[in-house]
């Protein structure tokens, strides 16, 4: 398993670099998020032995049982959660996380504000957005963006440095990936967390400052 992470992780850097400079863009400007969700510590430490060492979970109480231990071993590790955040769970979020990179409604925002206040921790932010407007995703729907991150960043300062998004599946994701890019660059935001295993090469050329991958990585989940 060491082995094939190792190389897979190899492999990932490699396309990475080329996407970056098939888009006159520097390699070093594209963060990898090594997406560990589903698999265990076991794994998450031979990609931290490959040199890995930005991780994203989608669960808090996942993160909980693999990262506290990892992070006292290694306290250079960077922990982003990417899945969607209910309230009751913030309060663990701000405490383990890094980078929290689900922020999609005001409910959670002012209880991201309070808790910081709290803990005096400040997670770095994303605004997720819905740029497929589909139902059953998480996300705010890109006409409604602009005014948020103005409720986030200006009335409970909030320090939201980038946006995300995860396209319609059944669509190609480019129109996507660069409407973030649109609505990034307009709210003066220089973070878009965009791109997964298999499109973070467009993403790349779109802008991503940092791409999601998991299964290319770790293989399917655990």
């Amino acid at each position: 398993m060491t082995q094939s992470i190792a190389q897979n992780l190899e492999a990932i850097r490699a396309s990475i670099n080329k996407a970056a400079v098939a888009a006159a863009r520097k390699p070093q400007d594209v963060t990898l998020i090594a997406v560990s969700k589903t698999h265990p510590a076991e794994a998450i430490a031979a990609a931290i032995a490959a040199g890995q060492r930005i991780f994203g979970e989608n669960r808090v109480q996942e993160a909980q049982a693999k990262f506290p231990a990892l992070k006292a071993q290694h306290p250079d590790l960077e922990l982003h959660l990417i899945g969607p955040l209910q309230t009751n769970k913030v309060r663990d979020a701000v405490a383990l996380c890094d980078v929290i990179q689900s922020l999609d409604r005001a409910k959670l925002a002012e209880a991201l504000a309070t808790e910081m206040a709290k803990q005096n921790r400040h997670p770095r932010l994303f605004v997720q957005v819905n740029t497929g407007e589909e139902p059953q995703k998480a996300g705010i729907h890109p006409g409604d963006v602009d005014a948020f991150i103005r409720l986030c960043r200006d009335d409970l300062k909030l320090p939201v440095v980038g946006l995300m998004c995860i396209p319609p599946v059944d669509q190609h994701p480019a129109p996507h990936f660069a409407l973030l890019a649109k609505i990034a660059a307009r709210n003066n935001l220089a973070q878009l967390s965009m791109g997964m295993s298999g499109d973070f090469e467009t993403a790349i050329q779109c802008g991503a400052t940092h791409v999601r991958v998991g299964t290319a990585i770790f293989g399917s989940r655990g």
